[in-house]
């Protein structure tokens, strides 16, 4: 299950069509700078994906934040690596392995920043099924297990390697969507900014649960229910702005985002307004995230009306207004801005790409550049 590969047949697909596009940049961008280019606008990207049509699991590339070119640097063996977790400062990648069974594990591996290559180091059960998401304190990494309905704590030592599982915490069932809800699901796992909490998505149950974190033991036995939201909504991914005083939800099933003012010394989430997402109502929304300087908001959606709504943050009171709707390939389950804040990447499932689009600092708008990564079945994009 767990190996590195350098060379198999999708990625010599992958590489031919980076050297096709040396001769045509406006359709691929692909980059042919060294991996170890010192300019100053590049930046390590990793990206997760699907590995039934194809997909090798985590792809490392060289992506410049200027001119938007590309570079393919490395691939490693991991089973659908849905949701990573960065952590720049030991160069590890938390990744799940969301098979749905009994093979589901939290994976780690290890990353070189000047090269890109990757190199497995080790995996570990989660006991609970379709793990989606991870992350990461200084003390622990959590995954959310949609089909368990549960959360999987796993201690970190000094150097970032987790001990076997050491706490399961089971979501809960309201039945509010016999269809949607009609088992206990968790979606999420947020550690808060300022480390104090962990938030979760308890998609079943339309709430928000909060478990402190200490040195001592990562997370206490019992959570407290932060916020409880409208039935049926399904709640998904959670983001705080970057100044930490509020907090975004964004709702699969209702196409809702919940802005809340977040006060970091009780932990408390309080609900001051709700927003439509998904006009079409489709019931697929699915990822949230604001841009580097915390004046917009973007959230995907999936299935009809497939793209990224776009929302004006107020610098004041953090509340959204609309500002626009940007179009995109088929089922953008996650996407990123890159660090400066200049491109949107999003990666287009069942379009088999990661669509680059131009984005206006000044008015949140997107632009569609023309130039894609061609990659089976893509569902994270991230950082390092």
């Amino acid at each position: 299950m767990l190996k590195t590969m350098n060379s198999h047949p999708f990625q010599h697909m992958i590489l031919a069509a980076a050297v096709a596009a040396s001769t045509c940049m406006g359709t691929m961008g692909c980059s042919h700078k060294p991996a170890t280019s010192s300019d100053s606008n590049e930046q390590l990207m990793l990206v997760g994906t699907y590995t039934n049509a194809g997909s090798e699991g985590i792809y490392s590339l060289r992506f410049n934040q200027s001119n938007a070119e590309w570079q393919l640097l490395d691939s490693a063996h991991v089973s659908n690596p849905s949701f990573l977790a960065i952590d720049p400062a030991r160069a590890l990648i938390y990744s799940v392995s969301e098979d749905g069974g009994p093979k589901d594990a939290l994976v780690l591996l290890a990353l070189n920043p000047s090269t890109g290559a990757m190199q497995l180091k080790g995996s570990w059960e989660t006991k609970g099924a379709a793990p989606c998401y991870v992350s990461f304190s200084p003390h622990a990494t959590v995954t959310a297990n949609y089909t368990g309905g549960s959360l999987s704590l796993f201690p970190l030592d000094d150097q970032g390697v987790p001990a076997p599982l050491e706490a399961l915490f089971p979501g809960e069932c309201t039945h509010s969507d016999p269809e949607r809800q009609e088992a206990p699901h968790v979606h999420c796992a947020h550690f808060s900014p300022d480390g104090r909490y962990l938030f979760a998505t308890d998609f079943s149950s339309d709430r928000l649960l909060r478990f402190a974190v200490n040195e001592t033991t990562p997370l206490l036995s019992q959570p407290q229910v932060a916020a409880t939201i409208e039935a049926g909504s399904g709640p998904r991914h959670l983001t705080f702005a970057p100044d930490g005083r509020h907090a975004y939800l964004i709702s699969e099933l209702s196409g809702m985002v919940h802005c809340f003012d977040y006060q970091a010394d009780r932990g408390e989430l309080n609900l001051k307004q709700v927003i439509e997402t998904d006009s079409v109502h489709a019931r697929g929304s699915a990822h949230i995230l604001l841009s580097p300087d915390g004046r917009f908001l973007y959230a995907s959606n999936r299935l009809e009306h497939e793209g990224i709504a776009i929302f004006a943050v107020s610098p004041t009171d953090g509340t959204l207004t609309p500002a626009g709707y940007q179009l995109t390939g088929r089922h953008p389950r996650h996407f990123a801005l890159t660090p400066n804040g200049r491109y949107l990447l999003a990666a287009c499932r069942d379009s088999n790409s990661i669509e680059i689009y131009l984005r206006d600092a000044s008015t949140g708008a997107l632009t569609p550049t023309g130039k894609v990564i061609p990659l089976s079945k893509p569902v994270f994009v991230g950082w390092f």
